[in-house]
């Protein structure tokens, strides 16, 4: 046998009602109602079927170590701090992001329906995972959305050897007359952290462009970068459009920004303190909604169209790869990794979770 496991040893197939139902069992055991455990696991099994692992089940452990200690609270309401019609500011009060998250894009959709467009900021937030899901919420109630987070400082400045600015993820999603077609979810890293984290878990390398070890040279090696900095997507612009996110979004609210932002692996008894925007636009402030949905199916068709490079066969919209991803894995069985799933099943047991046999495929 090798001394590196091969892909097959590392990942396994498994059904998604069983992850999900797995997951819920786990946040219900920590004691979360049922029903709010299951918008929790859904959001986290939504990305794994994605293909964004590092903002799937994955993230469990962590969440459960950190509302063990303290760090994140079994809070669920918003509390309404600022109410200016098209804008709104909310406290999170430390609360699950996968819980607060909804409520504030479904604030900004209402507010958009009334108002052409509704922005909402939250301070005193927790880790919401994958942003696309709050950003495909307000495309899939026929809005532009838009959601953003700020995260604990993971990058240097330009020429810095410091921490200064978290890898901030950015989603937009767009509807089309097709449905929401067009969904960027980027973080503003080469990578995100989640990635290096479950290289690291797998014990794989990295690509030296993802990361720096805590020296500031750039390393294949996922523990090490772990430990370091975070390289900056496209160096000067990636960085300034996170510091922008950082304005956005804990400078706006009042909430955290920079290293008042908390790690999530490390002082799992302090708040994690991150901040959110949600924004929806309804694109009938701009001459219809039918009429937009045309245009912007035209847009997707476009670039569907459009001419290919030697030895490529198909282009993709933002987002079209990881909807079909979703779409196979609910019919065939998510594949996770192997680790991922121990420590699911490890977080499962230490909180007295009910779960199920059967969900493993292969």
């Amino acid at each position: 046998m090798t001394a590196q496991a091969s892909d097959a040893d590392r990942r396994v197939l498994v059904r998604p009602a069983w992850l999900e139902a797995t997951v819920s069992a786990v946040f219900t055991a920590l004691g979360f109602d049922p029903a709010d455990s299951t918008k929790i696991a859904a959001a986290l099994v939504e990305a794994d079927l994605r293909g964004v692992s590092s903002h799937g089940i994955m993230l469990v452990p962590m969440y459960v170590e950190r509302l063990n200690a303290g760090g994140v609270t079994r809070e669920r309401e918003l509390d309404m701090l600022y109410d200016a019609g098209a804008a709104m500011v909310v406290d999170a009060r430390g609360g699950m992001g996968q819980l607060s998250s909804p409520q504030a894009m479904g604030h900004a959709i209402e507010r958009a329906g009334r108002y052409g467009l509704g922005l909402v900021s939250v301070r005193n937030a927790h880790h919401f995972g994958a942003a696309s899901r709050w950003a495909m919420q307000a495309g899939q109630a026929g809005c532009i959305g838009v959601a953003m987070s700020n995260t604990t400082p993971l990058m240097p400045a330009p020429g810095g050897a410091e921490r200064i600015v978290g890898n901030n993820p950015l989603a937009i999603a767009v509807p089309t007359s097709a449905g929401v077609e067009i969904v960027l979810d980027m973080a503003l890293s080469a990578v995100a952290l989640g990635k290096i984290r479950l290289a690291a878990s797998a014990g794989r390398p990295i690509p030296e462009t993802w990361a720096t070890d805590p020296s500031g040279t750039p390393t294949t090696d996922a523990e090490e970068a772990v430990l370091g900095m975070l390289l900056p997507a496209a160096g000067h612009k990636g960085f300034g459009l996170a510091l922008m996110i950082d304005v956005l979004t804990g400078v706006l609210s009042g909430g955290g920004w920079g290293d008042q932002v908390r790690p999530l692996y490390r002082e799992p008894d302090r708040p994690n303190d991150c901040a959110h925007l949600f924004l929806a636009i309804d694109p009938e402030l701009m001459g219809g909604v039918e009429s937009f949905r045309r245009r912007s199916s035209g847009l997707a068709a476009r670039v569907r169209g459009s001419a290919t490079a030697p030895g490529v066969n198909r282009l993709y919209l933002p987002g079209e790869i990881e909807a079909e991803r979703a779409a196979h894995q609910r019919r065939h069985g998510v594949l996770i990794e192997r680790s991922g799933l121990d420590a699911l099943l490890a977080a499962a047991r230490a909180v007295g979770a009910v779960v199920a046999a059967g969900g493993v495929l292969s």
